[in-house]
């Protein structure tokens, strides 16, 4: 009789948990089902003010889709993003990750003013440096490339990085790299030999915040690169999908749609490392 009635408390218990996270899902999932349900419908029932803008009622199309890979550089703008997001991600993580730990473990002087200095860099609009960087990119000889904005994003990414790292080395155990010291390893081989391998989760947390700010960044996108072949998949699809006052709604439905299938694919596969790592740099740091 007390199990059954356990179990019926505990069914409940669950039921009403699952009930209250359904307004919170549907508030998170809307906006890339209404994108979905925009990209498939026909331009004649998108523009039919009597159809119900919720629902596809004159039948399943692809001829946005079409549109996207027939009559654009849609591709070609993926694939900018990609080499752009994956290559200064990478860069930015190589820096913040020896600043990290500098900053984490190290003690000299400064060090506390060279924390908040980092956080302090990170807050500053990315507006306020659009002048001094693209002196910078036109010295470089490297405008109106994809090396343009490969440059000009570690910026913005080395702050965050090394702010979100610190925090998380913070939590490695210092007895560990001591042990390492006392051996006579070096401190950088006990920083790669030790330290990385513990402090993989906020590596990676770290990493999947760059790549997402890297593959969504729009300001330097825009005013950076001209050139289509150059351009990124967020502003290549705004830009040649928006013509004036004249809108193709289910071409950039289905550009949105298709440009956050990669942003989707890497959190879900490292949704662990991506909770573990933000856990632990909010409890300890």
């Amino acid at each position: 009789m007390a199990g059954a009635r356990d179990r019926e408390v505990t069914i409940r218990s669950a039921t009403f948990t699952y009930a209250n996270l359904v307004p919170f899902l549907a508030f998170a999932l809307f906006p890339f089902y209404f994108m979905l349900i925009t990209s498939l419908k026909s331009n004649a029932e998108l523009y039919n003010l009597k159809s119900i803008p919720f629902l596809v009622q004159t039948g399943v199309i692809a001829d946005h889709y079409q549109y996207l890979f027939q009559r654009t550089e849609f591709l070609t703008w993926m694939k900018n993003s990609l080499i752009i997001s994956v290559v200064a991600t990478s860069a930015s993580l190589a820096i913040a990750i020896l600043a990290g730990y500098s900053l984490a473990r190290l003690r000299y002087r400064g060090v506390a003013s060279f924390g908040t200095a980092v956080f302090v860099t990170y807050l500053v609009p990315p507006t306020l440096l659009f002048l001094p960087l693209s002196q910078v990119v036109v010295w470089l000889g490297i405008s109106d490339t994809i090396w343009a904005l490969i440059v000009t994003y570690p910026t913005f990414l080395v702050p965050f990085c090394t702010w979100l790292l610190m925090g998380y080395f913070r939590t490695v155990p210092r007895e560990v790299e001591e042990c390492a010291l006392v051996d006579g390893a070096s401190r950088m081989q006990t920083l790669i030999r030790i330290v990385l391998p513990m402090a993989v989760p906020g590596i990676v947390c770290a990493a999947l915040f760059s790549f997402t700010l890297c593959w969504n960044e729009f300001i330097y996108a825009l005013t950076f690169v001209s050139q289509s072949a150059n351009k990124t998949a967020v502003v290549g699809v705004t830009a040649d999908l928006i013509r004036g006052d004249i809108y193709y709604w289910g071409s950039l439905m289905a550009g949105a749609v298709l440009a956050s299938v990669p942003i989707v694919a890497v959190y879900v596969f490292f949704l662990d490392y991506y909770v573990s790592g933000l856990t632990a740099g909010a409890v300890k740091g």
